[in-house]
């Protein structure tokens, strides 16, 4: 474990991807007498993280704003925090945090690790904000004393564009945790199949072609449900509007627990453009249910191809088609034994165990 009685600042973009994804770590932390802060905008999962023993700090962060003059405040305010504070060390997630709490960091001479949880849209789409996006996180992670990648693509990436040097790992992603999400018994019937889609329903997240393929899958077999869980961020709200009047398919608002919604199913399905690590293919292959996914960094690490998995390239309807055709041909039992080896796959490569040792490791070293 670490050293007892030191600070730790955390920086974040929002609660609950600390709560769902860190909340071992936090424990790990905790349970060392570790006094542990958190910075983030205060939201549905904040009363747990207090409930935990961690100190939350409300500051706001614009996930997806690119506002100069609201980014210089969070400079600001990460500096003034960690002046008020005194961390030992502070632990940096997501592109903002990353960026200006790192720059904080190295104004205050503070050590720092962050994680690269994806690129993100701005890096993926090229162009001038890519350049951009690049110089400011070449300037806030220089400093860092290890940077966390989540998928091998993305280090790759960072390491030839100089953004980073030497001073990068790789992790299983956020990993997952094995007890919350317990393999199931895979469901009996296969009267109606199932497939199901976890997350934002947004352009990048391949919700168009989603909807595109079930109107395809839905005239040749009609037994499939399509079924989507999440809020929409308005780009694909017409044509999810339509796709439910027509019956392709089932919309279901945010849900605070998913797994039960994995166990009723008999696949998920992720058309994702990018990822850090998908965290809905991590839970659903630990829960043992077949992934269908995009074969995009990311996504493709979380399944071995037709063993635990089927995957398909990103953004082509035909292969999406494709690809779930393939899964409907197989026996019900097929289906079963690929959801068994997912959840193998998950225990072998995936634990979030592994994450919690990778920074307890560091912490010791600093």
């Amino acid at each position: 474990m670490t050293s007892v009685n030191k600070k730790i600042l955390i920086l974040i973009n929002y609660d609950a991807g600390l709560y769902s994804f860190r909340k071992e770590l936090l424990e790990a932390l905790i349970d060392s007498r570790n006094e542990v802060y958190c910075s983030f905008p205060f939201g549905d999962k904040t009363d747990k993280i207090k409930k935990m023993g961690c100190e939350c700090i409300n500051t706001k962060v614009s996930r997806r704003g690119t506002n100069p003059i609201e980014d210089f405040k969070l400079l600001l305010n990460y500096i003034n925090l960690i002046r008020k504070i005194k961390p030992d060390a502070v632990l940096t997630y997501t592109i903002k945090p990353n960026v200006y709490g790192g720059m904080a960091c190295r104004l205050m001479r503070v050590p720092y690790i962050a994680n690269v949880t994806g690129l993100g849209t701005a890096v993926q789409n090229g162009g001038l904000m890519q350049r951009l996006t690049l110089t400011l996180y070449k300037i806030g992670l220089k400093k860092a004393k290890m940077v966390f990648f989540q998928n091998a693509e993305n280090q790759q990436f960072m390491l030839k564009n100089k953004v980073v040097k030497g001073q990068c790992d790789l992790l299983p992603g956020s990993g997952v945790n094995l007890k919350q999400h317990c393999f199931e018994e895979y469901p009996k019937s296969d009267e109606q199949v199932v497939l199901l889609t976890i997350g934002r329903i947004m352009k990048d997240k391949g919700t168009n072609e989603i909807l595109q393929a079930a109107r395809i899958i839905k005239a040749e077999y009609p037994n499939v449900i399509f079924r989507f869980i999440g809020s929409t961020d308005g780009s694909c709200n017409e044509q999810l509007t339509q796709a439910v009047n027509e019956g392709a398919v089932e919309h279901i608002e945010n849900q605070p627990q998913v797994h039960t919604f994995i166990k009723e199913s008999h696949a998920t399905l992720h058309a994702s453009y990018h990822e850090g690590m998908s965290n809905v293919l991590l839970e659903t292959a630990a829960s043992g249910r077949p992934v269908i996914a995009t074969k995009v960094a990311g996504c493709r690490e979380t399944f071995d191809e037709g063993i635990s998995g089927i995957g398909f390239e990103a953004k082509s309807v035909e292969d999406l088609v494709r690809a779930v055709k393939e899964f409907l041909a197989l026996t019900n039992e097929q289906r079963a034994q690929m959801g068994l080896a997912g959840r193998k796959k998950m225990e072998k490569e995936f634990d979030r165990e592994i994450i919690i040792k990778k920074y307890i490791e560091i912490l010791k070293e600093l």
